[in-house]
């Protein structure tokens, strides 16, 4: 709705809440003139009831927790009491009259000292329920607490040491991506990559190699044909046919072959556990 439409309901609600009051206004003059009031106090005493229900709608709209609701319970406390005694002007035709100053409110005793025990008691309540409620709009703070919108522009705009290890947008915020097709690395690619490391440099210490996530171009291919697993153990044997089973360790066998550092400490277990084998039938083969 834009501007003009928003001008327009509000207007109308204040022509629809201005009638209703002056509706209401007859009655509850015309009760306040039974219980006693003059004329001054009896056309004031409508702005009394009726104006501390629209003083508690506002304080409604502003306040928040607790004294949010006091509001709303004062608002419906005097929203009743007016309907109260509008229903009873209704009911007792001596009420419509100017000529009558003063009159029951009702035939029956009980009821009678209800209704103005009610009628003016409102005054009195205004006074104490009016205050209360200015005094909490005016020492109100609102709520530092930023919306969704704002936590979210806040989280986006800090830097990346700013954010920590556990700062999230708001789940409202997050916008689902479509999942993007990661295509196979070649094992050409993945064993060339892997053997980039340093000398001398420990497999715990190494950095994680990033690896590529689309496909990779034919003149960036390795040459190199796959080896498999029986193709690396033969070299293996052969680089390593002289060595003393001390000195068949992973690093060696890696630089030997040029394979990855997992695969050499494959090579290396299984060479050790041949050269074992070897070694424990050795002397069975010569005694025999």
């Amino acid at each position: 709705m834009n501007r003009f439409g928003k001008g327009l309901l509000v207007l109308a609600l204040v022509v629809v809440v201005a009638m209703a009051f002056r509706v209401s206004w007859n009655a509850l003059r015309d009760v306040a003139t039974a219980t006693g009031a003059d004329g001054t106090a009896a056309t004031l005493y409508p702005f009394v009831v009726d104006g501390l229900m629209a003083l508690a709608l506002v304080a409604t709209l502003v306040l928040t927790g607790d004294a949010r609701r006091f509001a709303l319970r004062v608002l419906a406390t005097y929203t009743l009491a007016s309907l109260v005694l509008n229903y009873v002007h209704g009911l007792v035709p001596e009420l419509h009259g100017r000529s009558v100053d003063w009159s029951r409110l009702a035939d029956w005793d009980p009821a009678n000292w209800a209704l103005v025990l009610l009628a003016t008691s409102l005054p009195v309540g205004s006074i104490y329920f009016g205050s209360d409620l200015v005094a909490k709009v005016l020492h109100h703070r609102p709520d530092p607490t930023p919306t969704l919108v704002e936590s979210a522009e806040i989280t986006v705009n800090r830097s990346t040491c700013d954010l920590g290890e556990h700062a999230e947008l708001p789940a409202a915020q997050v916008e689902e991506l479509p999942a993007r097709p990661v295509e196979p690395v070649p094992a050409a690619v993945e064993e060339e990559e892997s053997e980039r490391v340093p000398v001398g440099a420990v497999a715990a210490d190494q950095p994680r190699v990033r690896r590529a996530t689309g496909r990779v171009p034919v003149v960036a291919r390795s040459s190199r044909p796959v080896r498999t697993a029986e193709e690396l153990l033969i070299e293996a044997r052969e680089a390593t046919a002289g060595w003393a089973i001390e000195k068949l360790t992973a690093e060696g066998i890696r630089k030997a072959v040029r394979t990855s550092p997992a695969k050499a400490r494959v090579l290396r277990e299984t060479l050790r556990v041949e050269r074992s084998t070897a070694a424990e039938s050795l002397p069975v083969a010569e005694g025999a």
